[in-house]
C-alpha cells in the first residue's frame, strides 16, 4: 500500500466529516480543491456539479485523485504559489491544508488572487489540542520513551487571529465555525493507516526497530481503547469569506 492509499484509508476519511459543510460555504461552478489530498472534496464537489480544478503539492495523491476522477483538473502546486491567472475560480474550498502551510499570510493573499469578486472561500484546520484521534500517537510515541521533536507549527489556530488574517488578505465578511464530531474507526486499522502515511509527525515510528514499533503500539492501544466503542473526538475549525 502506498502513503496515498493509507492517508485514503486513515486521514481521508476522518477528514471527511467536514466536507459537506465546507461546500455549503463555498461551491460554484469554478471550484479550486486546494490541497485536495485523494479527493474527498473534490468528489463532493463533482457530484454537485461543479468543474474542479483539483491542486497537491504530492504527485502519489494526485495520481490517485486523477484516476478516480477523469473529470477534474489536476494540478501539482504548492501554497502560497499557484500556477493559475488571476480571478480564475469561482469558489475555493480547502480542506486540512491553511495549516500545513508555512506562510498563511501569503497564502491566503494567493488564494485572493485567484478568486474571483463575489466568489467564496472556506478553509477548514484542526483545534489542535482536541484531536485524541492523532495525539493518541504523540503519547503513545512519549511513553515508549522514543525521543521525538515534533515538527514546529507556524500555523495559528486561533479563530480571531485566521479572520483577521481572511481581512488583511483582502476577503470580507469573514467568521469562523466550530466543529465537533466523534471518528469511528477500528483501532488497528487507524495504527496501521497512520503509521504507514507516516507523515512528518509520525514517521518516527516507523523509523524504530520492530520492538519498539511493538512497545509504542501496546501504548497506543492502551491509550486508543477507551474510544473504541465511540470513536475518538476531534474538534475542527470551519472559516468562510467572501472576495
Amino acid at each position: 500500500m502506498t502513503n496515498a492509499e493509507a492517508y485514503d484509508r486513515g486521514f481521508a476519511q476522518l477528514s471527511s466529516h467536514t466536507v459537506g459543510p465546507l461546500l455549503v460555504r463555498a461551491c460554484a461552478p469554478r471550484l479550486l480543491d486546494v490541497g485536495c489530498g485523494t479527493g474527498v472534496v473534490t468528489a463532493a464537489a463533482l457530484a454537485l456539479g461543479a468543474e474542479v480544478t483539483a491542486v497537491d503539492a504530492d504527485p502519489g495523491m494526485l495520481e490517485l485523485i486523477a484516476r478516480r476522477h477523469p473529470y477534474a483538473r489536476v494540478r501539482q502546486a504548492t501554497l502560497p504559489e499557484l500556477p493559475f491567472e488571476d480571478e480564475q475560480f469561482d469558489a475555493i474550498a480547502g480542506n486540512f491544508i491553511i495549516n500545513h502551510v508555512s506562510d498563511t499570510a501569503g497564502a491566503l493573499k494567493e488564494l485572493h488572487r485567484v478568486l474571483r469578486p463575489g466568489g467564496a472561500i472556506a478553509l477548514t484546520w484542526w483545534k489542535s489540542d482536541e484531536m485524541t484521534a492523532t495525539s493518541v500517537f504523540a503519547e503513545a510515541i512519549a511513553a515508549a520513551g522514543v525521543p521525538c521533536e515534533l515538527p514546529a507549527r507556524p500555523f495559528e489556530d486561533d479563530p480571531g487571529r485566521f479572520t483577521a488574517l481572511l481581512a488583511a488578505a483582502g476577503f470580507a465578511h469573514a467568521a469562523v465555525e466550530t466543529m465537533r464530531w466523534r471518528h469511528q474507526v477500528d483501532l488497528t486499522s487507524w495504527w496501521t493507516n497512520v503509521v504507514q502515511t507516516a507523515g512528518p509527525r509520525f514517521a518516527v515510528i516507523g523509523r524504530q526497530p520492530p520492538d519498539v514499533v511493538a512497545r509504542i503500539k501496546d501504548h497506543y492501544t492502551r491509550l486508543a481503547a477507551p474510544y473504541a466503542c465511540e470513536g475518538f473526538p476531534v474538534c475542527a475549525y470551519l472559516a468562510h469569506a467572501t472576495r
